[in-house]
This record gives C-alpha cells, sequence and structure tokens, in this order.
C-alpha cells in the first residue's frame, strides 16, 4: 500500500495542477467589453496553434476598475529569456485592488511561451519577434507569431509599457526607451522612474528581421508606447521587481488610473542616442566600468588579454557618455560586445 500511495502522487499534484489552469478559459479574441468592472479577470488568449493542433496560449490578466478607460496595456518577455517583467507583472497584480481605479490593466505576463519554454530569446525560427512587426497573416513562423500579437492585443490599447532585460552575457540598468519629444511619452518615461532614458522612436531597420519593433508598430497605431529595460536575463531581481511594480504604479497615478500625486523623474540621465562598442581583437574581456557610470572622453572602459594574460587590447569612452549596459561574459572575439554607450543629452 506505501509503494502504491507513492506511485500516485505525482498523478494527483499533476491533476491538481491540470484542474487549476482547467478553470481559466482560451478564448480567440478579448471582449473587454463582456468582462465585469471592479474585478480581476484571467484567461488564455490564442495565437496560432503548435504541432499537436493545440493553440498556443499567453496567459491574459485584465482587471476592469469602475470604468473601462485609459486602458494600459503591460507585455512582458516578447524575448523568451527577460523573465524579471514577468514577476514584475506578478507582485503588480496582486497589489492592485479594481475597486480602487479607473480604467483597465491588460497585462500578459509571458509574451513569448515557446521561448520561454526553451529557456532561448529567440523565437522558435530563430527570429528577433520584436524586430518583425507587424508581421503576416499568412507569414512565416515569427510573422504570424507577430501579426496576431499586432492585431489581438495592440488595439486595445491607449498607453503601452514593453517591459525587457538585457540579453544572455549581459546587464542592463534600469532604463527607458521611448521618444522624449513627445511630452506624453516623455511624461511616462519619467513617471517609471528610471536610471536613464534613452531617447528613441523604436524603429528597427537591421539584420535579418527588419521590421518595426512592437514598440514602433503600436506608437503607428496611436498608442503611446515605451519600453523599460529591467536588469538581466533568465533571472528574478527582486530589487528591480520592486522597483518595476512601484514605477509602474506610479505611472498609473500620472494616466490618472490611480489617485494620488505622481512623482515624475528630473534629476536623471537623458541620453539623445546610445550605441554598442564592440572589440576589434579575441581574447579574454575584462570590463572595468559599472552600469550608470558617467565617463569622459578617453576613460578606460575595458581590456582585452589574451591567453596568457598579456592584455591585446585596451578599450576608452569614445566620447563623454554613461555606462547603460555592459557585457558580463569574458570569452570575446572580434566584434564582441563590451558596454552600450549613453549619450547625454
Amino acid at each position: 500500500m506505501k509503494h502504491l500511495f507513492v506511485s500516485l502522487a505525482p498523478f494527483f499534484i499533476a491533476a491538481t495542477l491540470f484542474s487549476q489552469e482547467a478553470n481559466v478559459p482560451i478564448v480567440e479574441q478579448l471582449d473587454l467589453a463582456g468582462l465585469e468592472n471592479g474585478r480581476k479577470h484571467s484567461f488564455w488568449l490564442s495565437l496560432g496553434e503548435d504541432h499537436l493542433s493545440n493553440p498556443i496560449k499567453i496567459p491574459v490578466v485584465v482587471i476592469k476598475g469602475i470604468s473601462e478607460r485609459p486602458i494600459l496595456g503591460l507585455t512582458a518577455a516578447i524575448h523568451g529569456n527577460e523573465l524579471n517583467g514577468i514577476d514584475i507583472i506578478h507582485q503588480l497584480f496582486e497589489k492592485l485592488e479594481p475597486q480602487n481605479f479607473q480604467g483597465t490593466v491588460i497585462a500578459i505576463p509571458g509574451l513569448n511561451p515557446l521561448s520561454i519554454a526553451n529557456n532561448q530569446r529567440e523565437f522558435i525560427d530563430g527570429v528577433d519577434l520584436n524586430r518583425v512587426f507587424p508581421g503576416k497573416a499568412n507569414g512565416n513562423k515569427s510573422e504570424q507569431m507577430a501579426y496576431q500579437i499586432g492585431q489581438k492585443i495592440i488595439p486595445f490599447l491607449d498607453y503601452h509599457v514593453d517591459l525587457h532585460t538585457a540579453s544572455f552575457g549581459r546587464t542592463n540598468s534600469l532604463y527607458g526607451r521611448g521618444d522624449m519629444q513627445n511630452d506624453t511619452l516623455a511624461g511616462m518615461l519619467r513617471a517609471i522612474l528610471p536610471d536613464i532614458i534613452v531617447s528613441n522612436k523604436g524603429k528597427a531597420s537591421f539584420g535579418f528581421a527588419s521590421g518595426l519593433t512592437m514598440r514602433a508598430f503600436a506608437i503607428q497605431k496611436g498608442v503611446k508606447s515605451i519600453t523599460v529595460e529591467y536588469g538581466n536575463p533568465q533571472v528574478y531581481q527582486k530589487e528591480m521587481t520592486k522597483r518595476g511594480v512601484d514605477g509602474i504604479q506610479n505611472l498609473m497615478v500620472h494616466l490618472g488610473l490611480l489617485k494620488g500625486d505622481a512623482q515624475l523623474a528630473k534629476k536623471i540621465a537623458i541620453c539623445s542616442k546610445s550605441y554598442w562598442v564592440y572589440t576589434d581583437k579575441g581574447g579574454y574581456l575584462d570590463v572595468l566600468v559599472t552600469l550608470n557610470q558617467k565617463l569622459k572622453k578617453n576613460d578606460t572602459m575595458a581590456l582585452v588579454r589574451n591567453s596568457f594574460g598579456n592584455v591585446v587590447s585596451t578599450y576608452k569612452a569614445p566620447e563623454d557618455g554613461i555606462i547603460v549596459g555592459k557585457s558580463t561574459n569574458p570569452i570575446a572575439i572580434s566584434g564582441s560586445r563590451i558596454v552600450h554607450f549613453g549619450i547625454l543629452n
């Protein structure tokens, strides 16, 4: 009998998990009008089918306040290794009470489920999903996924925050990206309370996937959209989670969803542009600077040593600027990333 109990235990655990998930409906389209005000709603949204003809489904959590608008969208993990945003959304929704705010929050804690499961950044066809918008209804795998997102999620939103992290082998400060020439976007970026803001419009125009980012696509559709980078890949960083939750709640106050006085970051590093600095030698990379560190032109940023420990190349700041992100991988061939360098206004 003891052996029978042990052998059935995994079944009971699996059955419990299944029953919990079975209570969450799968839908083909969002229907905000059909959702009751003053409540939290959870469901799966179908975005195509997998090889077993099952829906490729993403988790959607909606909180409707005492009115439907404005609508704020939160998306996390369009890159499958960018997990901090998932934790931020989970923790935020534990705090929010629908009776306390105007408008609606639509959150997707895991926009790229196939890649999340594979512990990989790109979509399953090896393409950066955040570089192929608007996608194609009859395109390849990543194009169809981007098309589904563009049709089934983005049109509902008034405002949008896309939550990212650094990629493998890199680390990021908490920084926002958006067009600082647009007053609404500038206010949203300041309300998130980042360390750095990099002003740009979000258009992708390089590499195999040369479409738009989701942010740029959303802006084309009239959605006020920004991107926020929250730290490091493939981990939960509790400090980043707390700052993310606090920043998004502050943004909700700024946008009128929550009552209160919003704080807008004023003493903050704002960059007119940013770019990566790359190695020209191969070897072992030693990055000497820290995130958010301000540099003067010709300050030393990094060294590359050969296998015997000899310094073969020294890298200096090309101009005055700030460290937005940096490599954490010592293994470098020529053309490897060193630092993400921001040029201050």
